[in-house]
């Protein structure tokens, strides 16, 4: 298991796991988060978990209006307001 320095010294330090797959492609989980993502090599699943943690944290990226939701094909009185967790059993795995 790798530990990743955010660089920031006042910020705390992530804890990534980095997961060779069959077929020499990675996978990079931030443990803290949950998030993970993948990538051709070790450094492109790493640079793409760091922009998959920010959209998660909404350090990054805009939010999804009404209109956004409709030029989708979904109507925006049916998306609760609050996020909540898929009702699939594999989630939780």
């Amino acid at each position: 298991m790798a530990r990743a320095d955010t660089g920031d010294s006042d910020s705390p330090r992530r804890e990534i796991r980095l997961v060779e797959e069959e077929g020499g492609t990675w996978s990079a989980i931030d443990e803290e988060t949950g998030v993970a993502s993948q990538g051709e090599t070790r450094s492109e699943a790493l640079a793409n978990l760091d922009e998959a943690v920010a959209l998660h944290r909404g350090e990054i990226g805009e939010p999804v209006t009404d209109a956004d939701l409709r030029d989708l094909g979904v109507d925006p009185e049916t998306v609760p307001d609050e996020p909540r967790e898929p009702d699939v059993p594999w989630f939780d795995e």
